[in-house]
This record gives C-alpha cells, sequence and structure tokens, in this order.
C-alpha cells in the first residue's frame, strides 16, 4: 500500500493523545495512509470514548486500520466496566473493522515456564556492574520515578539500555502503579531488554486482586513478558566484561 503508515500498540496511541492533545494528535496521524494498532484494548470508559472519536476522525480524513487484539471488537470493554453504558460507542469501533479470526489457544495458557528464582542482591550488583549499558534500581525507587514521567517517555528512559536490574521487587498493591509497570515491561519487551532483579519472582508481581479485576488481560501480559525478560538477564551469557553503568538508584534516562 503506498503512502505514510505508522506502527504503535494501543497503550502508544492513547499515550501519544496523552502527550500532544487530542487535535495535535488528529493533526498528526491524519495524513497517513494506514495506521496499525497492535494490542488493541479497552479498560475503561474514557479510553472508549476517546479511541472511538479519534479513530472515527481518522476514518473519516481517509486513514485505514488495522489492529491485533484477542477481543472480537463487538466484545471490547465485556466484563471490565459499565460497557452498556458505551455500547453506541464499541459498535461504532466494530463497525470500523472487518474481522480476521486467527484460531488458536492463547500462548499464555500453553504451560510456560514459571519465572525464573530471583537473583540475590549481590548477583544483581555484580551484573550490572559487568555490564557497561546496565541500569541498576532499587524497584520501589523506579516505581516512584514511573510516577513522574508520562508513559510515553517510558520508551526513551530505557533506550540506551542493554541490562534492566532491579533491587528488592516486591508484590504492588496500588493500581496505578501496575498499571505503570505495565507499560514499562511492554517497552522493555519491545527492545528485548533482558532484566536481572531480586525480590518476589514476576508471576507474584500483581497481587490476586488484579487478576481477578478489569485489567487482568493487561496484567497477564506483562508478568508473561517479564518473565521471558528475566530468563534472558538471569543467564551468564549477560555477564560480558568488568564495568559500571550504575544510575545510582536512579532509573536510566
Amino acid at each position: 500500500m503506498p503512502g505514510p503508515k505508522a506502527y504503535g500498540t494501543f497503550v502508544e496511541i492513547t499515550s501519544l493523545v496523552g502527550a500532544l492533545g487530542f487535535a495535535r494528535t488528529v493533526d498528526a496521524l491524519a495524513g497517513l495512509r494506514l495506521l496499525a494498532i497492535d494490542e488493541f484494548e479497552l479498560d475503561d470508559p474514557g479510553d472508549t470514548v476517546l479511541v472511538s472519536t479519534l479513530l472515527t476522525r481518522l476514518v473519516e480524513a481517509g486513514v485505514r486500520l488495522a489492529a491485533t487484539s484477542n477481543t472480537q471488537p463487538e466484545d471490547l470493554g465485556a466484563g471490565r466496566f459499565g460497557a452498556d453504558d458505551f455500547l453506541r460507542e464499541i459498535q461504532g469501533l466494530s463497525a470500523q473493522f472487518h474481522v480476521l479470526r486467527v484460531e488458536g489457544e492463547d500462548f499464555r495458557h500453553r504451560g510456560l515456564p514459571k519465572p525464573p528464582m530471583p537473583l540475590g542482591d549481590q548477583e544483581v550488583s555484580r551484573r550490572a556492574a559487568a555490564t557497561p549499558t546496565a541500569s541498576e534500581d532499587d524497584f520501589a525507587s523506579l516505581c516512584a520515578h514511573l510516577g513522574e514521567l508520562h508513559p510515553s517517555r517510558y520508551g526513551a528512559l530505557v533506550d540506551d539500555v542493554g541490562l534492566v536490574c532491579l533491587h528488592g521487587v516486591t508484590q504492588v498493591v496500588d493500581q496505578a502503579v501496575a498499571l505503570r509497570l505495565v507499560v514499562l515491561a511492554d517497552r522493555l519487551y519491545d527492545r528485548s531488554l533482558p532484566v536481572a532483579a531480586s525480590g518476589r519472582p514476576f508471576d507474584e508481581l500483581f497481587s490476586p486482586e488484579m487478576f481477578a479485576g478489569p485489567h487482568r488481560k493487561k496484567f497477564q501480559r506483562a508478568v508473561s513478558r517479564l518473565s521471558a525478560l528475566a530468563r534472558d538477564g538471569g543467564s551468564d551469557e549477560m555477564v560480558v566484561q568488568e564495568g559500571s553503568a550504575s544510575t545510582g538508584g536512579r532509573p536510566a534516562a
């Protein structure tokens, strides 16, 4: 298909609106021939109205849409919030797409290996010191720092990082913090960044109440991705040479 095209995850698209504002986002995307959106999902009424309005404006401007999702368009939001109150918006979104089903079992239910056992703090520091492009941070400090940044900046936060080293991973009980970690996990996974961590294993990162709530799929995806990155970060192949790129308890910028 000739003409300019763009790709982004659903979170990146909504973050773009947060960073630029709605009108500037429409202006920035309206000249595209195709907008491809990965991991399309609706978790709350605000996203439903925002995305419905944005995509409607883009379609009116001649932009074609392609999206991947684990949920049929007409079922977006079902069981996650008061979807009945936003049925018109959901149906409007559904009308923008022709659905192609890809049959198969969800990979998250195929018996993937459990996350590796966490490393000790000394081992995490050793790996950070041996990897010149490593970041080394306290988990609580990282969570606090993420709260100071717009999620659209999380990717830039780790652009120059080759190994993410975390001390003292704990279970997260605050949903706002948990959702920020979901975005960070996506950005780490996009860049295939290995993670070396002490504390709790990543399958204990989110509380059971969160897995029973409306953002269940997001938390499952984050655990799956962080677990895969932790398997990479726990390999001795990551320890390549002496040197340190410790950030002194602050996330690498």
